[in-house]
């Protein structure tokens, strides 16, 4: 995010995650906020992939999207299985850099996985 007051929200969203996990009192909000921001970034993936994260937390209390992959000796991919907090957080963390060509894709992985589990 490039905003000041975007990067000071995102990090105090990155606290509370880590200190209370992905239930915590006000976090839904908070990235409703933080949403508001990329608004005025005017970047339309990160907008999306906020709104599509807090729809999918109010859904379904958990943070399990399946958007983390791993490639076999065989060139399969197959899902990584990550804690519903450390994945939250690593998107979050993408999100400090969203502008960086290799998190953008990451991000766009996030974006896709919750559109398909929501929709």
């Amino acid at each position: 995010m490039k905003l000041g007051a975007a990067n000071k929200l995102l990090e105090k969203i990155i606290a509370k995650v880590e200190a209370e996990g992905i239930l915590a009192e006000g976090l839904i909000d908070e990235l409703k906020e933080l949403r508001e921001y990329a608004l005025k970034e005017q970047d339309p993936l990160v907008t999306k992939v906020i709104r599509l994260t807090y729809e999918y937390l109010i859904e379904n209390e958990a943070y399990d999207v399946e958007a983390q992959y791993e490639e076999d000796e065989d060139g399969g991919e197959y899902p990584l299985e990550i804690e519903d907090k450390e994945n939250l957080l690593y998107l979050l963390s993408l999100l400090r850099n969203a502008d960086h060509k290799i998190n953008r894709e990451e991000i766009k992985d996030y974006r896709t996985a919750l559109k398909e589990e929501l929709y």
